[in-house]
């Protein structure tokens, strides 16, 4: 029951409405240029397009029959809906380049493109196997929080980042108790993440 909890809580959907909310409250300015007056309506709409719109398109799998259920245990059926999901988070990047006039000087959409990037390089890693998303998202944020903590003046973020990484064994131990995949699975998820998110703050910032 615990591990199921857990999944669900920490679906790596939720993973970037986590984040920035993080953000949010430690240190708003790493949102620019989103002021602080709108970054609670900005994180709405984050949770709103990256969470609940592909819920919905794989909610449009699961009632089509490509999927047999949410939770998709065959890499096969995960497919066309990581796909989905990865072309819904990259078009919703560019709609904030286009519409909110932010570019790669603006921190906001270099976390957006980190996220992108785990997004499709898990999507990428399904075609040849199958590995744990779960992992990928938490050990994604990890990579990026812990340079964070270099480049920023305050330590506001180190007990959070701390504590995520605590929070990132319960998760891959709550995989692995579902069933829902083997070490291998978890471990790897765990490196492509990491690595994504590091490479990704280290190119960016």
């Amino acid at each position: 029951m615990w591990a199921r909890l857990i999944s669900i809580v920490f679906h790596p959907l939720f993973m970037p409405t986590y984040f920035f909310s993080l953000l949010a409250l430690t240190l708003p300015q790493l949102l620019e240029p989103i002021v602080p007056t709108l970054q609670r309506k900005f994180i709405l709409f984050v949770f709103l397009v990256t969470a609940i719109l592909p819920l919905l398109n794989v909610g449009i799998f699961k009632v089509f029959g490509t999927i047999g259920s949410f939770a998709m245990p065959y890499r096969r059926e995960r497919l066309l809906p990581f796909v989905f999901i990865s072309l819904i988070y990259v078009v919703v990047t560019y709609l904030f380049h286009l519409h909110a006039r932010m570019n790669l000087n603006d921190n906001f959409l270099k976390f957006m493109v980190i996220i992108d990037l785990l997004v499709i390089f898990a999507t990428l890693a399904t075609f040849f196997f199958k590995v744990s998303v779960h992992s990928v998202s938490v050990w994604g944020l990890i990579g990026i929080l812990v340079p964070l903590n270099k480049i920023t003046e305050v330590n506001s973020i180190f007990y959070p980042t701390v504590g995520l990484i605590a929070l990132a064994g319960f998760i891959m131990a709550a995989r692995l108790e579902t069933g829902a995949h083997n070490p291998r699975e978890v471990m790897w998820g765990a490196v492509l993440g990491l690595t994504t998110g590091l490479a990704g703050m280290l190119t960016l910032f």
